[in-house]
C-alpha cells in the first residue's frame, strides 16, 4: 500500500497528514534535525510499501527536510505553491489551518503526483546560502537608509557607520560569490556565457546560477519564463471584458527582482532587446509593460545562451 504524505513548513515545526486507504494520519514534529529523525521513525511505523511526500516551495524552512528525506531514499515533490492554491480553489476549500493545509497538501500529492525533486549539487546550495545572504545585507542596507531619512541627529551618525559597514560586506559578499563560481568550472563556464549578454552582470549571474539549479529540467524558454513568472496573463470574457494582460507573477520572485535592473539597462545596450522594445513602444505598450517583455525576451536569451553553450551573437533569434 502506497502512502501520500502532504507537509506544510513553518519556521520552527512542519505539520504532517498521511493519507493511505482514503484515511488520514496527521502528526507535528519540530523542524529540526531531532523532529526529522521523529518523522522518519513514525514514518516506519505506519506499515506502507511506500511514500510519496510533497511540500510547497517555501523559501528555506524546508529545505533541510527536503534533503533529509531524499538522503533516506524518498520520493519527494517540491512545489509551486500557486499549483497548491489552485487546487484548493478547484475543491472549495474554505478552512485554512496548518493541519487542513497539510491535508490538501497531501491529496493534492495523490491527484496530480508531481515531478520528483532532485537536490541542487553541493557547490549549487552554498552558492544558494551566499546569494541570500547578499540579498539579506542589501535588505538591511535599505532598511538603515530609509531610517536615514527620519533620523536625529544624534542616531543618524550611528546610522551612517552601520551603512558603511553593510557596504563593506556587500562588497566582499559579491566578491566571495565571484570566487566560489570561479572555483567550480562548470559554474565558471555558465557564468562567462551569461556574462556575453550586454545586460547581465556578475551580481545577476550569482542569483541565476543558485535560483536555477538546472536548466535540464526545462524543455523550452516558455516553461523557463512561467517558472519565473514572466508569462503574460490575459483577462478577458465573451465580448465585453477585456482587461490589459499582465506578468504572472506566481513564480521565483528572486529571479523576477533580480532581472528588472538588468532589463532596463538591456534597453539601452542589447541590440536584440532594443530593437524588441521599439517595436513595443511603437505599437503603445505601457513602459512598466514594455519592461516586463523586456525582461521575459532576456530570459529567452539567457535560456538560449546556456542551452547552446554559445555566447551571445547579435545576430540569433
Amino acid at each position: 500500500m502506497s502512502s501520500f504524505v502532504g507537509i506544510d513548513i513553518a519556521k520552527d515545526k512542519f505539520d504532517v497528514a498521511l493519507l493511505a486507504d482514503n484515511k488520514f494520519k496527521h502528526k507535528v514534529f519540530k523542524n529540526k534535525q531531532e523532529g526529522f529523525v521523529s518523522f522518519s521513525v513514525w514514518l516506519k511505523r505506519q506499515h506502507s510499501q511506500s511514500f510519496y511526500f510533497c511540500m510547497e516551495a517555501s523559501g528555506v524552512y524546508g529545505e533541510d527536510l527536503a534533503l533529509f528525506l531524499y538522503k533516506e531514499g524518498y520520493t519527494i515533490s517540491i512545489v509551486n505553491p500557486a499549483r497548491i492554491k489552485g487546487f484548493s480553489q478547484s475543491e472549495l476549500s474554505r478552512t485554512k489551518t496548518d493541519k487542513t493545509d497539510a491535508k490538501l497538501i497531501a491529496r493534492f500529492c495523490q491527484a496530480m503526483q508531481p515531478k520528483a525533486w532532485t537536490p541542487p549539487l553541493p557547490e549549487v546550495r552554498e552558492l544558494q546560502a551566499i546569494a541570500r545572504r547578499i540579498e539579506a545585507l542589501q535588505n538591511m542596507r535599505t532598511q538603515e537608509v530609509n531610517r536615514l531619512h527620519v533620523a536625529t541627529p544624534i542616531v543618524a551618525s550611528s546610522i551612517k557607520e552601520h551603512i558603511e559597514y553593510l557596504d563593506i560586506q556587500i562588497k566582499e559578499t559579491k566578491k566571495r560569490a565571484c570566487k566560489h563560481i570561479d572555483s567550480h568550472p562548470h559554474l565558471k563556464n555558465k557564468k562567462e556565457l551569461l556574462c556575453s549578454i550586454p545586460g547581465i552582470g556578475e551580481t545577476t549571474v550569482s542569483i541565476i546560477l543558485s535560483e536555477i539549479t538546472s536548466f535540464e529540467d526545462f524543455p523550452n524558454a516558455r516553461k523557463l519564463a512561467a517558472y519565473v513568472g514572466l508569462t503574460p496573463r490575459q483577462h478577458s470574457s465573451g465580448s465585453s471584458v477585456r482587461g490589459k494582460a499582465r506578468l504572472a507573477k506566481t513564480g521565483n520572485a528572486k529571479l523576477r527582482k533580480a532581472l528588472y535592473l538588468p532589463a532596463i539597462v538591456a534597453k539601452k545596450y542589447n541590440p536584440i532587446i532594443i530593437v524588441f522594445c521599439e517595436r513595443l513602444t511603437l505599437a503603445g505598450k505601457p513602459k512598466m509593460a514594455v519592461i516586463g517583455a523586456a525582461m521575459r525576451k532576456l530570459l529567452h536569451i539567457i535560456f538560449g545562451v546556456l542551452k547552446s553553450g554559445k555566447p551571445f551573437c547579435a545576430n540569433s533569434k
